[in-house]
């Protein structure tokens, strides 16, 4: 019998430590942001750094937030990214042009519909791969460090989605094993509780893919 093994993005990556911390622990994805406003961003330069440094097996993912094409093209021009996390608004036509694998990101409340969106994206696969849910704050985009009504998502869709929002080491075994989704994905929740945002705690990150995966013994 098959043992489904949830894989794990660590998001808001600013730094090689940082990256190769993660990577050590066993996280299949980290996450490099392009989006002016957050306090994770990165600058082409360093992005270009982290994703360089990953060890083989490890995703780069950037994650853009409604950024014109022309953004999106240059930083694909000087960082070796494996996949697109769109975050905004964009169309999944918008989110093709690029010939790069893709996700979306859905802002969870009551009354949206989750089959609906997961719909949209099927006439654009193969770079189409799947859809993100986090929860929704009005006015953020993401690693707001909210967590949102897990049972909204449809029992059709567990086993597909990328689970993010408000997952922390003490929180997640419990989201693993109510939604059992394909990915978790987790930012604000391995970070360290004092200083600057976006400055990883290499300790949480252990403890958080640790819980996964004692989530899906």
């Amino acid at each position: 019998m098959s043992r489904h093994r949830t894989r794990v993005k660590i998001c808001g990556i600013r730094t090689v430590d940082d990256a190769q911390a993660a990577a050590r622990a066993g996280a299949d994805a980290i996450g490099l942001v392009f989006y002016g406003p957050s306090p994770r961003h990165v600058t082409v330069q360093q992005a270009a750094r982290v994703a360089g440094s990953l060890p083989p097996y490890v995703m780069s993912v950037g994650l853009f937030v409604d950024a014109p094409a022309a953004e999106v093209r240059e930083v694909l021009s000087a960082v070796p990214l494996d996949l697109l996390q769109f975050h905004g608004s964009e169309a999944p036509a918008f989110c093709a042009q690029f010939d790069k694998p893709f996700v979306q990101a859905v802002r969870v409340r009551p009354g949206v519909d989750l089959l609906q969106s997961s719909v949209m994206s099927v006439p654009f696969r193969p770079l189409s791969r799947g859809l993100l849910v986090d929860a929704f704050v009005p006015g953020l985009h993401g690693g707001t460090g909210q967590s949102f009504d897990w049972s909204l998502i449809p029992g059709s869709m567990r086993g597909e989605v990328i689970l993010s929002g408000g997952l922390t080491p003490t929180n997640v075994r419990d989201a693993v094993r109510q939604v059992r989704p394909w990915a978790v994905d987790v930012s604000s929740g391995v970070e360290r509780s004092s200083g600057p945002k976006g400055v990883k705690d290499h300790v949480l990150i252990e403890r958080f893919i640790e819980e996964v995966h004692l989530a899906d013994v």
